[in-house]
């Protein structure tokens, strides 16, 4: 037989996925993103059918339902884990706290949504949580109340996804200041893990958040060896003021992604960003106006 015909005959791996609740919104988005022919997707009414289902089948990924609060849907991980240890479950929720997200990372939820969320998003993350090796180990929260968590997050960009995805969960923050800290912390953790953790899965950055009554603070602290700021020529921010692109060419050559524009957009989003004297050391602060605070 052919090496040809042998591909042609080999099986292709089918994923089961359970979806808890009536959502058909969500039923038909996951259908249109998923691989045709690679998912089997079942339904179940609430949370009470669940645990008597997983009993008899094996799922690779389970969504709960968003017509229950986090912590019920906590409990039901809880419940799920005694039976499958590295079941990877996804919260959908109505009702969330902080409080209920810092749980489900505890707990190893693979991910976390409330209303309003995205689809798109929510059907990327049912493709991560099948991708990753090892997946329940890429997150370890050290320690953690609603004003001031610290975790360590594995290097690589799955796992930053999923720390973003969290993060946007347990941020109490009005707009627009919320989607400018998303995006300063999304460019200093992605710098973090691809430059000071080389995107090596065996090291881990850590990340602290602080929420004050009139201000955020986010730090984030690679493992790497550290870098001077304008000693990085392939970062925007090193660019001469005569030629604003410098840093392309550089990039290019070095047979980096496109980008660098990271430090640069940062400075934009917060009112401060302080490196420490090793470079491998960032804090980002937001300020929030005394309205905005309350």
């Amino acid at each position: 037989m052919s090496a040809i015909a042998g591909a042609q005959l080999r099986p292709v791996p089918v994923r089961r996925l359970l979806l808890v609740g009536e959502s058909d919104d969500i039923v038909a988005k996951l259908r249109s993103r998923l691989p045709a022919g690679t998912w089997v997707v079942e339904r179940v009414p609430d949370n009470a059918s669940v645990l008597p289902l997983v009993k008899t089948k094996t799922f690779d990924v389970i969504l709960t339902g968003e017509h229950t609060s986090g912590r019920e849907d906590v409990e039901l991980l809880r419940k799920i884990r005694k039976v499958h240890p590295h079941t990877r479950l996804i919260i959908i929720s109505d009702e969330s706290t902080p409080g209920d997200v810092i749980t489900a990372m505890r707990e190893h939820a693979f991910s976390y949504f409330s209303k309003p969320y995205s689809l798109d998003t929510m059907a990327l993350m049912v493709q991560r949580a099948i991708a990753q090796p090892a997946w329940d180990d890429g997150i370890e929260v050290v320690s953690a109340t609603p004003e001031w968590i610290r975790i360590r997050a594995r290097c690589d960009l799955p796992t930053a996804d999923r720390v973003l995805q969290f993060f946007d969960e347990i941020a109490d923050l009005p707009e627009p200041e919320k989607g400018a800290v998303a995006i300063a912390m999304r460019e200093m953790l992605l710098n973090a893990i691809e430059h000071g953790g080389n995107l090596d899965p065996n090291e881990y950055v850590e990340v602290a958040y602080v929420r004050a009554r009139h201000m955020v603070t986010c730090r984030i602290t690679d493992p790497g060896e550290g870098f001077r700021l304008h000693d990085v020529p392939h970062a925007a921010i090193a660019n001469p003021a005569d030629n604003p692109v410098q840093h392309v060419k550089v990039r290019e050559a070095q047979g980096l992604r496109p980008g660098g524009f990271g430090v640069l957009l940062t400075r934009h989003m917060v009112d401060e960003l302080i490196y420490g004297e090793d470079g491998n050391d960032v804090l980002l602060v937001k300020y929030l106006q005394e309205q905005q605070a309350n």
